[in-house]
């Protein structure tokens, strides 16, 4: 198996392997580009976005500049989909968005995990989990997500919550770590 098939896979693998670190090289240059178009100019934002992600269900994914991810191929969204400014996707595993979600200023999504072992750690050997999000979900400004977890449908995250598990849908779910305080 290549580093990359490990990675996607879930499997351990080496971080500092060369196929990856030229992909990611390939999309922080597409980043760059992306983030210095002029606001206004819709058609080349939309155009260049359908060629950073993986996969845009109308083609019409909105993100606010600035945005950031790290391979970007990995990154699945559906219809009507909108991500303000800051927008961060650690995309080592896939990160799949159902449709009619909307994301708040400084939001970052993780996949990536590391070894708590700093001998492990510095060994750059590490491990992907995917993030999935359901159709109808509002994620309110600052929230992290971290690796692994599943947000149901129709589900608000509030601000400045950090989700380290899932989420059921029809919730309204706040805090560090997130919990749901109440269904919907």
């Amino acid at each position: 198996m290549t580093e990359k098939e490990k990675m996607l896979s879930g499997q351990l693998y080496s971080a500092v392997d060369k196929e990856l670190i030229r992909e990611l090289n390939e999309v922080k240059n597409l980043i760059q580009q992306y983030n210095n178009i002029l606001p206004t100019d819709l058609a080349k934002r939309r155009q260049m976005l359908n060629q950073i992600l993986g996969e845009v269900a109308d083609g019409a994914a909105f993100i606010n500049q600035p945005f950031y991810c790290d391979y970007g191929k990995h990154i699945r969204v559906g219809k009507r989909f909108f991500a303000n400014f800051h927008f961060t996707v650690l995309d080592e595993a896939l990160v799949t968005i159902g449709d009619d979600c909307f994301i708040g200023p400084n939001v970052s999504i993780y996949t990536a995990c590391h070894s708590t072992d700093p001998v492990e750690r510095n060994s750059r050997i590490e491990w992907a989990e995917p993030v999935t999000i359901g159709d109808n979900v509002w994620i309110g400004g600052d929230v992290v997500i971290l690796p692994g977890v599943t947000i149901g449908d129709n589900v608000t995250i509030g601000a400045g919550s950090v989700v380290t598990r899932d989420i059921p849908s029809r919730t309204i779910a706040v805090g560090n770590p997130c919990r749901v305080i109440k269904h919907i």
